[in-house]
């Protein structure tokens, strides 16, 4: 394990937002291409929306994968939220811009459909997350810098809660992702061994 952390730790950066970069640029290639079918811009924002929640989970599956499979992914963590953030805004403009275009139907879709608001709320949770991810805010928010990207947990939450509202039938899939998010959260809250032990009561000295 050691070995493989190791090799994580050489992945620079940059080879992570390039990778990142590329999945919606071959969206938009599919789209001009045909290859997303009869409705292309439905296509690239479910797509954007889905993969952008999936790299949010795996953001909230690094520290248990370190504390349970000894597996170090924090290297990854920043470049994977601000992607999964670049992700889910994609997926909000490519709805309002390219699917919705007219500015007073995108008030009344917002207004019609609470999943939407979710979704925005969502967002709007990521955006200061996404705006933060940088050594010089690390820097200058010191503690409060942490306690600020702790609200990721309730935006994945919402992320999630926002895809089981706009399915029209039901499907199992979306459940899933909400049982796995909620899974990740609840383990991240599970005490540390030895550190919360109950403390047994002291027997009195003889005399």
């Amino acid at each position: 394990m050691d070995r493989l952390n190791r090799y994580i730790r050489k992945i620079p950066g940059w080879l992570l937002y390039l990778i990142g970069t590329a999945y919606p640029v071959w969206l938009l290639y599919a789209a001009f291409s045909g290859d997303l079918g009869v409705d292309p811009v439905k296509a690239m924002e479910h797509a954007l929306g889905k993969t952008g929640l999936q790299v949010l989970v795996a953001v909230l599956a690094i520290s248990p994968l370190r504390r349970f499979a000894k597996i170090n992914l924090l290297s990854w963590r920043r470049a994977l939220g601000v992607i999964g953030f670049a992700y889910i805004l994609l997926h909000f403009l490519v709805w309002m811009v390219l699917d919705v275009q007219i500015l007073s139907q995108v008030w009344a879709d917002i207004v019609k459909r609470p999943y939407i608001i979710v979704g925005m709320v969502s967002l709007m949770i990521l955006l200061p997350l996404a705006l933060t991810s940088n050594n010089w805010s690390v820097r200058k928010l010191g503690a409060r810098w942490r306690l600020l990207h702790k609200a990721t947990y309730g935006a994945v939450l919402l992320g999630g809660v926002h895809y089981i509202m706009q399915v029209k039938s039901f499907q199992y899939e979306p459940y899933v992702y909400l049982a796995v998010i909620v899974g990740l959260i609840a383990l991240r809250r599970l005490p540390k061994k030895g550190i919360k032990q109950a403390r047994k009561p002291s027997r009195p000295r003889p005399a």
